[in-house]
């Protein structure tokens, strides 16, 4: 199973390097990552691989999102199927 992960906030040091190391914790692979800084605001979007989580998914996405609140970031984790859905709709 593929999760889309998208992170949004003011830029800093050290983004990338605690996302990957918070799924790194989860077993979550990165499979592809686009990452920009637009007007000071750091935006990445990465699709993962969330089959070998070692967790339930919504327990992934939960505890992603207590990372975001920590470092003043949106994080959300969004199952890939919902994105494949809303384009055959």
């Amino acid at each position: 199973m593929k999760a889309i992960v998208t992170v949004v906030g003011q830029d800093r040091v050290g983004i990338i390097a605690a996302v990957c190391s918070k799924l790194a914790e989860f077993n979550v692979n990165v499979l592809d990552i686009s990452q920009t800084v637009m007007q000071g605001y750091f935006t990445m979007m990465m699709a993962t691989e969330v089959s070998a989580c070692n967790v339930p998914l919504a327990e992934f996405a939960r505890r992603m999102d207590e990372l975001g609140v920590q470092m003043g970031l949106s994080i959300r984790v969004q199952r890939e199927d919902i994105f494949q859905s809303m384009h055959r709709i």
